[in-house]
């Protein structure tokens, strides 16, 4: 429907649009932006080096392309799609199907014709010389349908009215399938899907689905005619002069992610003609075909006149054993990729990305897009992010640790206890003789490299760090969704989960948005379930701290067991004993409660009945940082806050139960406990999830090669002889964690937690967490590639709850953070005896070693030793008046002034560190400026391009058809 040419004109006056569409693109072009997945899927322009392996798999047989489409296509998708007679053939419902519908015993009877497995591997090897794309499991026995979804049955499975009832639906649908027993398992029976053009077409359409119409076009930077233009390309000219970056990916090695810019629209049949469609084949992407086809089998339903529906009950109830879209083939070859290419995309990801080789450089984000989608391509572009920004950290780090170290011998408190061979402490247990504050001397030195004068500097440069971190992924994340296409996904794409459906089926209300009735849950229902989530959550807490308070039992216990041996070695290192060993059983309860807290937390998330995918990822994703985060965080808290704050005085201690006196700090302090508690908690945690994470997915498929070599009737043969189709190859991998990416961002979020939270104590942590996430990035990615099945190629538009914990976690950090610094370390006492009792008073400013001569003295008390006949009085550390005072054992004034500096300090950190993040997060906006001006102006050039297009195509239909069209415009 269009104006007449009188009224086209208006309608341009009216939108504002005086620049013809032809104008524009005689404009000199902006610097191209990356939004490459809808071109690259439908790009002709393959490089060499890649043309040979990928022709093969996306276009297996020579398939008629579309000549002309913009000039002479039909709306109608039906038309577009090729119809033979061999696609007839594939849509097929054999009678050995119907009597497996029919009758249970038949259920053995395979669909196609009953072959034997000798006659399946002389079939392999014949399509294998025939048509190599159809002998790696991509496509169906003809060669042309690709496979865009595996599903997976026990032909022993009891659950045959279903499975038949949820194929035929499926093929109501418009997808096809083809079944074929496994060469591995006699058992085992694939289903293959396909869909069809028209299938892909409708579908869609209904999901919204962006795909490309025109080339990118901008109009004249006239940047690049003022003098920062000139500066920024003199730049660019200097650059080329210099090394290559060797972090960069070299552009010969990823030639099949070339810049292609173009714009995007929601799908739609009616307007077919506008969108660039040179090859139906390759029009939809692999990984859009397998979002397609999960989008259909979440919603049909497997009972008919029930509201029962989507494959993932069916996964519940066993009637199939796994559902995944296939891998693109191997990725491992026999030749060298620089000399032959790759084979495929999933060889080329293992060779510029999984492989350890590669631990240096930059990763190729579109092409992981590409492959596993946006949801797990913005995992690893934040976890990327994550890790190159912790350099900076860990080299800030690394200073304050290396000023400790040097600074160690020079200090003049460690000096005082090194040469404190006349002081005689008392002792810390009841069954220990008097000591020599001497003998601490290795004890203090090792604290000073935890507890200097860089301490508060590094605090507070993490607590900016953190803020910088967080805002600029907000413009990493702007870009990376601008560029892959995501700005207005959420809104068009959140749909009910099918539990939800099917649980609020009868209860139905107005969506206010899209005006459609949908299944209502009600208020009172959502406060119950939630009522009975937050009590289990508050039980699981309760659970962690009566852990902790058993740890807190067996340090006392162990610590008395130590100071009473008769080793010299361990009785002379007795807290460093305690210590270590409270660790390593706080660890191992660490681990066992983390195996509890996962299956809780499921339980709890289904209880509430989420509405939507990402509400249920979100509730369960809270509900597993709040379990492991208390359940990690718990004991450190004890000791950086609670450890020697009660255990009394000498001559007046308090007892647990009235038998165990209450830990002491060292007189060098409790800071040195609190860094060896975070030191070997985070070491073996990342250790355990490594293992976890590669070790235990390695010994699960060697496993399962291993029963599968056992397989009888020539299963070792089949391996050995016959290459394996992908469905068999993928259906020995491993699957992806039930609860998609919660585990890999909780990994990651406790890291950060442990980094930034008690960094005052650790300094050395971020360099720990650099190290592990070098290590962590190659790790998942080899495992993404080589060990797993193929994930659903999810969109997302970011990570989720995960960047509010994040800013939850930076918030308390700088809390911690002060508190540590004011409360656990000797920071504050040393500040306040400098500048209140030490020999600098009213002398002006020295040096600090000068300011600190006597404060190991001005810092213990004395206590009056009447039954000792070797030494009459001994020291603690506290500030109490001497037994010889007029109120002997009574807090100084020196006490007070210690404890309003703390207070003081933690209020000025705290603002002062709250006042420079809030402003930096003002400094930095959340979406770059070119990237506003981008966006606004591909808006109105979109309008345009709709525009003229339509235009241009009513006016060639009327110069076709002879007449003219008198409709109004849309």
């Amino acid at each position: 429907m269009v104006h007449h040419s009188g009224s086209i004109q208006s309608f341009k006056q009216q939108k504002g649009m005086h620049t013809s569409i032809s104008e524009i693109l005689k404009e000199k072009s902006l610097k191209p932006s990356r939004r490459s997945l809808p071109c690259l899927a439908q790009s002709q322009t393959h490089p060499t080096n890649l043309n040979h392996f990928l022709s093969v798999p996306l276009s297996p047989e020579p398939q008629p392309e579309v000549q002309g489409l913009s000039q002479s296509i039909s709306t109608s998708c039906s038309l577009l799609h090729p119809q033979t007679a061999e696609d007839g053939k594939d849509q097929y419902v054999e009678e050995s199907e119907v009597t497996t519908c029919e009758t249970r015993a038949d259920e053995s009877v395979p669909l196609q014709k009953p072959v034997t497995r000798a006659k399946l591997e002389a079939r392999t090897d014949s399509l294998q010389g025939k048509n190599r794309a159809a002998s790696s499991g991509l496509f169906f026995q003809d060669g042309k349908k690709r496979i865009d979804y595996i599903l997976v049955y026990k032909k022993s499975s009891l659950q045959v009215e279903k499975r038949c009832t949820f194929e035929k639906n499926l093929r109501a649908e418009g997808l096809m399938l083809e079944k074929e027993p496994s060469l591995t398992n006699n058992d085992i029976m694939f289903v293959k899907v396909h869909a069809p053009w028209d299938t892909l077409c409708k579908y869609a359409e209904q999901m919204n689905i962006r795909m490309p119409f025109r080339k990118k076009c901008y109009f004249t930077d006239w940047k690049s005619k003022t003098l920062g233009g000139r500066f920024h390309l003199r730049c660019r000219q200097i650059k080329s002069w210099l090394p290559r970056n060797p972090m960069k990916l070299d552009k010969e090695a990823l030639p099949d992610l070339e810049e292609t810019d173009c714009y995007t629209a929601p799908f739609s049949r009616v307007r077919m003609h506008h969108f660039t469609i040179n090859n139906i084949g390759t029009f939809f992407s692999n990984s859009t075909r397998s979002r397609i086809v999960h989008h259909v089998l979440q919603r049909t339903k497997y009972e008919d006149g029930k509201p029962k529906m989507g494959i993932n009950r069916l996964l519940g109830n066993n009637t199939y054993e796994a559902a995944f879209p296939p891998h693109e083939g191997g990725y491992k070859s026999r030749h060298p990729i620089k000399t032959h290419g790759a084979q495929n995309h999933r060889h080329l990801l293992y060779e510029r990305w999984a492989r350890w080789g590669m631990w240096y450089k930059y990763q190729p984000l579109d092409l992981i897009r590409r492959y596993f989608g946006e949801k797990i391509g913005l995992y690893f572009a934040w976890l990327g992010w994550y890790t190159g920004m912790l350099i900076p950290a860990a080299l800030v780090g690394v200073f304050v640790f290396l000023y400790g170290l040097f600074t160690m011998d020079s200090s003049q408190v460690s000096k005082e206890i090194c040469e404190a061979n006349t002081t005689i402490m008392c002792s810390i247990q009841d069954s220990c003789d008097p000591w020599k504050l001497s003998e601490s001397c290795v004890h203090a030195k090792v604290t000073h490299l935890f507890d200097n004068g860089g301490t508060v500097f590094f605090a507070i440069f993490m607590a900016i760090w953190a803020t910088v971190f967080l805002e600029f992924w907000k413009r990493r994340r702007a870009e990376l969704t601008y560029d892959w296409d995501l700005i207005d996904w959420e809104e068009e794409e959140e749909e009910l989960r099918p539990q939800f459906e099917a649980k609020y089926s009868r209860v139905e209300r107005v969506n206010p948005v899209s005006g459609k009735p949908e299944p209502f849950q009600p208020f009172s229902d959502k406060l119950s379930r939630l009522m009975v989530s937050v009590s289990g959550i508050f039980f699981m807490i309760s659970l962690v701290l009566t852990a902790v308070f058993a740890v807190v039992v067996f340090r006392l216990i162990a610590m008395e067991q130590f100071a009473s041996v008769t080793w010299y070695f361990v009785k002379k290192n007795w807290q460093f004993a305690t210590s270590l060993t409270g660790v390593c059983i706080n660890f191992m309860i660490i681990m066992s409660l983390n195996m509890v807290y996962e299956k809780v937390a499921y339980l709890l998330t289904n209880l509430e009945h989420p509405r939507t995918d990402s509400e249920w990822e979100n509730s369960f994703s809270l509900k597993m940082f709040l379990f492991q985060f208390v359940n990690l965080n718990s004991s450190t808290f004890y000791i950086a806050f609670f450890l020697g704050r009660f255990a009394g005085r000498p001559g007046k201690y308090n007892k647990l139960f009235n038998r165990w006196r209450l830990e002491e700090c060292h007189p060098s302090g409790c800071l040195i406990d609190l860094c060896l508690q975070m030191g070997v908690i985070m070491f073996f945690k990342q250790i355990w999830n490594n293992f976890m994470e590669l070790g235990y997915p390695l010994l699960q498929n060697w496993w399962s090669r291993r029963k599968m070599k056992k397989v009888g009737g020539g299963g070792q043969n089949v391996e050995d002889k016959a290459q394996l189709p992908q469905w068999d190859k993928d259906w020995n991998l491993q699957p992806m964690n039930a609860h998609g990416l919660v585990d890999e961002y909780l990994e990651m979020v406790l890291q950060f937690g442990f980094t930034t939270i008690f960094v005052a104590a650790f300094p050395l942590a971020p360099l720990l967490a650099l190290l592990n996430n070098i290590i962590e990035i190659r790790l998942d990615a080899y495992k993404f590639v080589t060990q797993w099945r193929r994930p659903m190629p999810a969109r997302a538009t970011d990570i989720g709850i995960w960047h509010g914990i994040l800013e939850g976690i930076g918030v308390l950090a700088v809390i911690t953070n002060a508190f540590v610094i004011a409360i656990t370390s000797d920071y504050i006492p040393r500040f306040v005896y400098a500048f209140k009792y030490g020999p600098c008073v009213d002398k002006g400013h020295h040096h600090e070693d000068e300011c600190l001569r006597g404060y190991m003295n001005s810092s213990l008390s004395v206590f009056d030793m009447k039954n000792n006949s070797l030494h009459r009085y001994c020291r603690y550390r506290d500030y109490r008046a001497p037994p010889w005072s007029p109120v002997p054992y009574e807090v100084t004034l020196q006490f007070w002034h210690v404890l309003a500096a703390r207070l003081a300090f933690i209020i000025v950190f705290e603002h002062l560190v709250y006042g420079i993040k809030s402003f930096i997060a003002y400094l930095i906006p959340d979406m770059p400026k070119d990237l506003c001006d981008r966006m606004r102006r591909e808006k109105y050039l979109m309008q345009e391009m709709m525009y003229e297009a339509e235009l241009e195509h009513l006016q060639k239909e009327r110069k076709k058809n002879g007449r003219r069209y008198h409709h109004e415009w849309p």
